[in-house]
Order: structure tokens, then sequence, then C-alpha cells
């Protein structure tokens, strides 16, 4: 199953897909936020070309872990998101994920103007990533038990 990763951001969106088996993640591009939001014909084109099954949106818990406000303005904003492309929606942890992307860029030499927009989409592909192991870690684990029985 493919799956897309939203960052979603006040200015922009950062989208990365999976592999059609649902093991890797890859940075696909930066949109405007307004062009997702408005369900524009880049937004349209990206899911076209694509054909997910399946959103994934990032959650920006607090570091205590809680939902602050701007995790309760991103869950809003998913569903709408999700509704307008009607394809069902799961939430992941995201935080450290733009801090580890920057990371990322910065030992590829980058710097913080050639940053921009790439943090976005390396930041979807990272927490995309982490949720892809944990579904496929859950089945694996449900597959040896089976097999155990």
């Amino acid at each position: 199953m493919r799956v897309m990763a939203l960052d979603i951001g006040q200015k922009r969106i950062g989208i990365a897909i999976s592999d059609p088996d649902g093991h890797v993640a890859s940075p696909v591009c930066v949109l405007p936020a307004n062009e997702v939001f408005q369900h524009a014909p880049s937004f349209v084109r990206v899911l076209q070309d694509w054909e997910p099954e399946l959103l994934v949106s990032g959650l920006p818990r607090e570091l205590s872990g809680r939902n602050g406000q701007q995790a309760t303005r991103i869950k809003k904003q998913a569903h709408q998101i999700a509704e307008r492309c009607h394809l069902p929606l799961q939430f992941v942890d995201e935080r450290l994920s733009s801090q580890s992307a920057k990371r990322i860029l910065r030992e590829r030499g980058l710097s913080e103007r050639d940053m921009r927009g790439k943090v976005d989409s390396i930041a979807a592909s990272i927490f995309l990533q982490t949720w892809l192991d944990a579904q496929n870690n859950e089945h694996s684990h449900i597959h040896d038990v089976n097999q155990k029985l």
C-alpha cells in the first residue's frame, strides 16, 4: 500500500511517499500550504502521480508528549485535506523531525538558505519512515505469533 505523508506548516507542506510495498519513505516535494488546502492543480497532480491509499500527517506534540495548540490546528487541517482527497488519515508523532532533516542537509553541506524548500519534505519522509517501520514491525510480530500457534 502506498502511503503519502504531509508535514503541515503554516506556509509550506512537505510531502513524502512510500514505495508500493510500504517499506521505504522518500521525499517528494514541498508545496505552498494554500495550494494543498485549496486542492489546487499542483497538489492534485501529486496525488494523481503517486496514487496514495492513505495519508499520514505529522502531529507536532510538545516535548512532554501532550498535544498543544499547533497539534490541534494541524489535526483539523489534516482532516480537511483527507476529506477532500477521499483518503483515510492517520497521525504520527513528528517531534524533532525538522531538526533531523536540517542536520542531514547540513551534513550534505547545504546552507540555511539552500535548505529552504527541502527541509519539509525530508522531515515528512523521516516521520513516514518511522510510521512504516512501526506498521511493518507490528505485522511481522503478528505473523511470528501466528506461526508459533
